[in-house]
């Protein structure tokens, strides 16, 4: 299937590793010029240099400029943003009981705010075209809050809030906006959810993998690759059907449609 995406410009958030990357590789094999963007800097440009047309671009998008000092980067050399991909790094784990305001409010600082801003950058010229994609790597816990992940459960439910009200107010300018929902995906972070859950339980890893893929019905944890190929899919022509929407890629983990 062609996604339509050869031309086009994209710009993958937190693409130094993990999902971010896959989806950065996956947007950049169906010829679209990619952004790849994270605190390492060294690292962007390395993954940059191995795909046929990308940028590295040192950024951190908690900063006060990081959502700016982007988007002006990748203007000045692909021009405006076709495709805005949305993602970054979870919060501590923790129930909510142990919760105050300040917690709270780095939860949205870290998995809300930072999005608005660059929605806010790359919309106007998403409209001007009348073509756009915004799609943002969200967690299974916007379907089914998941237990001692409360600051995840905020921030991601917040976002989800938040686009899709923008969805139902953008469609007609052809502009989309989705979020993908990741299980437990094998990346370095889910290892440290269960290196951390290993060591609140009194439990090796290896039991605390094996409790979870207990709970899954398709018996393993998903490959970057997998995710990615779903968001790349949301994010190309063919799709243009498809908003306000958050579609799972979860091997079955949540049990409800």
């Amino acid at each position: 299937m062609d996604l339509g995406l050869a031309g086009r410009t994209a710009v993958v958030c937190s693409s130094t590793g993990g999902i971010g990357e896959a989806i950065a590789r996956a947007l950049a094999a169906e010829g679209a010029d990619t952004v790849v963007c994270g605190r390492r800097g060294d690292r962007a440009q390395e993954i940059a240099a191995s795909l046929p047309s990308a940028l590295g671009v040192e950024a951190d998008l908690l900063a006060e400029d990081g959502p700016a000092a982007l988007v002006a980067a990748t203007v000045d050399r692909f021009g405006p943003p076709d495709v805005l991909v949305l993602n970054g790094p979870g919060p501590r784990q923790g129930p909510a009981h142990d919760l105050d305001v300040a917690d709270a409010d780095g939860a949205l600082e870290a998995l809300l705010r930072p999005h608005l801003r660059l929605v806010a950058l790359c919309l106007p010229a998403m409209r001007e075209r009348g073509w756009g994609r915004i799609l943002a790597v969200g967690s299974s816990g916007v379907a089914a809050p998941l237990p001692n992940m409360a600051l995840s459960n905020i921030g991601r439910a917040a976002l989800a809030g938040y686009l899709k009200t923008l969805a139902g107010e953008v469609a007609a300018a052809g502009i989309t906006v989705n979020m993908v929902l990741p299980g437990r995906i094998e990346t370095e972070r889910l290892a440290a959810v269960d290196t951390a859950n290993a060591e609140r339980t009194g439990r090796t890893v290896a039991e605390v993998r094996q409790s979870s893929t207990a709970t899954i019905p398709a018996g393993r944890y998903g490959r970057p690759e997998e995710f990615a190929a779903v968001a790349a899919f949301l994010c190309g022509a063919p799709a243009s059907y498809i908003t306000g929407t958050a579609v799972r890629c979860d091997g079955g983990l949540v049990r409800h449609l």
